[in-house]
């Protein structure tokens, strides 16, 4: 199938590992463009390679996308390297605290809203209006179950609620322009220095096939391919019609019907 994107641009954040690289991946196997960034210039080195390798041409950003103060500088970059966003990914994400509202202060509340939401929204604000201009461009911001219903740190679980809001208003406001908008909620998808992998490593294994047993009924974690061959197809023409979504890719993980 072809996707249609060959030669467009995209930024992937926090793509040197996990799910962001397997999304630059993808992206990269479809003849796209991949700008990628992240805090370790080893790792985001590795992954430019990689990427090249697949015949596109790549560049990486050393950033925080945490550090609202540094997303206009990791967009002019891009636009310097590559050329203006076609495709936005916003994959970062994480928690600043693991703990209930008594145990999370206000300071790392907002701290994970800077994380998982208000980066990403400054990048689309910034990419948009180059989108609005060509009448196409594509956004895919990386949610998670647990901001569709009750799980993990009240930290992360509001941010990545707001995300799929924010996610669903711009969609709904862009569409006539031909711009794109849509989520993804991963399940728990083990993969190289992620929390999953750190779980099942740090744990006794019947304390890992308990978790399992009770919430993955594949019987297994969940792997980051499948992830970024979603993203690329919607980023693609054959997702022409796709807005406003929020995908889930948990393999029956999360007990929510909608």
């Amino acid at each position: 199938m072809d996707l249609g994107i060959k030669g467009k641009t995209a930024l992937v954040t926090g793509g040197s590992r996990g799910l962001g690289k397997h999304a630059a991946l993808s992206l990269a196997q479809e003849g796209v463009n991949v700008a990628i960034c992240g805090r370790t210039q080893d790792t985001l080195d590795e992954t430019v390679k990689e990427l090249e390798g697949l015949g596109v041409s790549s560049m990486s950003v050393i950033a925080d996308v945490g550090d609202i103060s540094t997303i206009e500088s990791l967009h002019q970059q891009v636009v310097d390297g590559l050329g203006p966003i076609d495709i936005l990914v916003n994959n970062v994400g994480g928690s600043r605290s693991r703990e209930d509202i008594l145990g999370t202060s206000l300071d790392d509340f907002k701290a994970t809203f800077d994380l998982n939401l208000f980066g990403g929204f400054q990048l689309m604000k910034l990419a948009i209006p180059h989108m609005q201009e060509q009448k196409w461009g594509r956004i895919i911001n990386i949610a998670s179950i647990y901001g569709r219903e009750h799980g993990g740190n009240i930290g992360y679980m509001s941010a990545k609620a707001a995300l799929i809001g924010a996610t669903k208003h711009a969609a709904n406001s862009l569409a006539k322009d031909g711009v794109l908008v849509n989520s993804i909620a991963p399940g728990s998808i083990s993969h190289e220095g992620g929390s999953w992998e750190r779980f099942q490593s740090q744990n006794p294994p019947d304390v890992v096939q308990s978790f399992i047993d009770q919430n993955l009924p594949m019987g297994r974690f969940g792997w980051p391919e499948p992830l970024g061959d979603l993203v690329a197809f919607l980023a693609s023409e054959r997702a022409s019609l796709v807005t406003g979504a929020c995908i889930v890719v948990d393999g029956g993980q999360s007990h929510s019907m909608i």
